[in-house]
């Protein structure tokens, strides 16, 4: 993953405090509680690890968690947080397991961070090879919504109260699937800007690329509360399992 939007000493506390006000932390048990699950309360490596906010409450159910992030900076506020979990700096595109896990898990739209697809595709293949031969492998994806880009633009709010607003501005590459957007944080007198290039992925491509690299759909959910994934979901938890070898072919970074 490149290095061109990781998180420095300065945003990664920033980006923290963003997630909170965006809700993501009154979610964490929740996820920890459906990751639990499949893990078998034994062990569990998260993939753009960050601060800890799911691996923690999930690493207090009992499950051994360790975690990988490109980002020194996130890894200091994990390692502030908590002693507990063994994490190091390292691509989720390209990375070797040192062991296997019985759950390898990716949420909060970490994975689209890879705008290439050979990217997510090696990231695919790394996450089954960190895995037991019964182990899951477990991704939250945003649904892609690409209504209302005029010229290949477009602004939207993301968040008003009394003391901040939040927009988001996006320039749509439909060719590559990437969406290139800034996020805009007015607080009182102050401007600050978080900019992120993403690949978007619709569900169906996310299972052709799973597949080629030994993984099938087994589960797939609108939330953490299980809800049922449907047309009107903006996003999805996908659960997939271990077929065995993955496909072989000439071009298999580019099925």
């Amino acid at each position: 993953m490149s290095n061109e939007y990781s998180y420095d000493e300065n945003s990664a506390p920033t980006y923290e405090q963003i997630t909170r006000m965006l809700g993501k932390d009154a979610e964490a048990d929740e996820t920890a509680a459906f990751l639990e699950r499949f893990s078998g309360g034994r062990s569990a490596l998260e993939l753009g690890i960050g601060s800890g906010r799911v691996a923690v409450p999930l690493s207090e159910r009992g499950v051994k968690v360790e975690g990988i992030d490109n980002s020194d900076s996130m890894l200091k506020l994990l390692a502030k947080r908590t002693g507990l979990i063994k994490a190091w700096n390292e691509d989720i595109a390209d990375f070797t397991p040192e062991q296997r896990y019985d759950l390898v898990y990716c949420v909060y739209n970490t994975f689209t961070l890879l705008s290439r697809r050979e990217e997510q595709i090696a990231c695919l293949r790394s996450a089954a090879q960190a895995l037991h031969e019964a182990g899951v492998f477990v991704i939250e994806l945003r649904v892609p919504v690409l209504a209302g880009f005029v010229n290949g633009q477009k602004t939207s709010t993301t968040l008003v109260d009394r003391d901040n607003t939040f927009i988001n501005a996006a320039i749509h590459e439909p060719l590559k699937q990437n969406l290139i957007s800034t996020l805009l944080w007015f607080s009182g007198t102050s401007v600050r800007r978080f900019p992120q290039r993403s690949r978007y992925v619709f569900h169906q491509e996310l299972d052709t690329m799973a597949e080629y690299v030994g993984l099938e759909l087994a589960e797939r959910w609108g939330d953490w509360a299980r809800g049922a994934f449907t047309d009107a979901s903006n996003r999805h938890i996908s659960v997939y399992r271990r077929t065995g070898s993955p496909k072989t072919s000439p071009h298999s970074a580019d099925p």
